[in-house]
């Protein structure tokens, strides 16, 4: 694969293919992973092949969840891009979060809230949906229960995030600790720049993505669709059209 320019803009060259490779490992998880090799070392060491082979599986898993693959980003202006991988599990109209709601924030009214679960086997690095400014950030301690439940969105740790375009367009996000989940790591702070699909932070272990979208943008996605991080497009900013999908 090569890259060439348009203006400004990197575009993919037409003349070559793209080749599948390993996805590296996020700088957050290499520190566990070396734990996990050094304990089964000192398992086989020791002659206990049996715990030794158990934990060379973990060591596998252990540096697979911190997995962090490079991902095509839609470079569409109106698009709303997937935060996380994993299963779209609710979309509701609720409030928006008192943290993000008002004049400064998400508004008054109700929205449309996209839920992406996110098992202990999927990408756990979380990406930003749109391009802008990173307006807020708000850290919330709470309970840890199943992040599939509807009440985790105000029951469990979480952590909200503002981005707000050039014109003034904010969505807000949520990442939701969960179950077996006991830290949020945020890459990003308040008067950050970012672009759409960038990297924002990670859950460790198992949790949950609510995102928030704008009046009048229906959602892209149905019940039961699987999103790919930075790659599946949850909306068209201001497109009202639904979809419907069948499980099959």
């Amino acid at each position: 694969m090569t890259t060439e320019f348009s203006g400004s803009q990197p575009v993919l060259s037409t003349r070559a293919g793209v080749k599948w490779s390993f996805p590296s490992i996020h700088p957050e998880g290499r520190k566990f992973g070396a734990i996990a090799v050094g304990i089964t070392v000192l398992l086989a060491l020791l002659g206990w092949s049996v715990l030794a082979w158990l934990m060379a599986g973990l060591t596998i898993w252990v540096f697979a969840f911190f997995r962090d693959p490079v991902r095509a980003v839609p470079q569409e202006e109106s698009a709303i891009i997937a935060p996380a991988d994993g299963l779209v599990t609710l979309i509701q109209t609720v409030m928006p979060p008192p943290e993000m709601a008002g004049p400064e924030g998400l508004g008054e009214g109700p929205l449309v809230r996209v839920s992406i679960f996110m098992s202990v086997f999927d990408v756990h690095v979380n990406r930003t949906p749109i391009s802008g400014v990173i307006k807020d950030v708000v850290y919330i301690s709470g309970k840890f229960i199943n992040a599939d439940l509807d009440k985790a969105s105000e029951d469990n740790e979480r952590q909200h995030i503002l981005v707000e375009r050039g014109d003034g367009l904010r969505i807000g996000f949520t990442q939701i600790a969960g179950l077996v989940a006991r830290r949020i790591v945020p890459f990003v702070k308040r008067g950050d720049i970012v672009a759409a699909g960038q990297r924002i932070g990670l859950i460790r272990f198992g949790s949950r993505v609510d995102v928030y979208l704008p009046v009048g943008t229906a959602p892209r996605v149905v019940l039961g669709q699987r999103t790919v991080a930075g790659e599946t497009i949850l909306g068209q900013i201001g497109d009202p059209k639904t979809v419907t999908g069948v499980l099959q």
